[in-house]
C-alpha cells in the first residue's frame, strides 16, 4: 500500500516543522524523519541578511510531484513537505520536510531523498541580501 501526502504546498507564509511532523503522525508509523532548512547569516565569508525566493507557476506542482514518488516508496507512510517563498530574515524556515515510515531506514532514506529532490527539481530562484545592502542571484548563472 502506498503512503499519502499528507501536507504540499509552495506558500508565502511561515512554515512550521511541528504541523508537518503532525501531518505525518501514524500509529503504523515506527520512526519519523524531519528536516528544517533555515536562512543561515552568512554565505561564501559574507554576512546575509535575508533570503527572497522566487517560484515558477509550476511549483507547486514539482513539489506535489516529488511528495507522491518518496510516498510510493516500500514503507513510507506520508509525506509532508514544503517550501516557502517571498522574502526571508535569518532563522526563517525556507523548507520543512517530514516523513513516516514504518522503520528508520526508510524514514530517513526518504526524508533525505524528499529534501534533496525538491531542492534539484523546483523551479525557485533566489535572491541573496547582504548586510552591506548588496544582493545577490543564487544558481542562476
Amino acid at each position: 500500500m502506498a503512503g499519502r501526502v499528507a501536507l504540499c504546498q509552495v506558500v508565502d507564509e511561515t512554515l512550521s516543522l511541528p504541523e508537518h511532523l503532525a501531518a505525518v503522525d501514524d500509529p503504523a508509523a515506527g520512526a519519523t524523519a524531519s528536516f528544517s532548512g533555515v536562512v543561515r547569516d552568512h554565505d561564501g565569508g559574507r554576512s546575509v541578511a535575508a533570503l527572497e525566493y522566487h517560484g515558477h507557476p509550476t511549483a507547486t506542482t514539482v513539489v506535489t510531484k516529488v511528495a507522491t514518488e518518496i510516498a510510493a516508496r516500500p514503507g513510507v507512510i506520508a509525506v509532508a513537505v514544503s517550501h516557502r517563498i517571498g522574502l526571508l530574515t535569518v532563522g526563517d524556515v525556507a523548507l520543512a520536510a517530514a516523513v513516516s515510515a514504518a522503520h528508520r531506514r526508510e524514514a530517513f532514506a526518504a526524508c533525505t531523498d524528499l529534501v534533496d529532490e525538491v531542492k534539484r527539481q523546483l523551479p525557485v530562484w533566489k535572491r541573496q541580501v547582504f548586510d552591506d545592502g548588496t544582493d545577490e542571484w543564487v544558481g542562476s548563472a
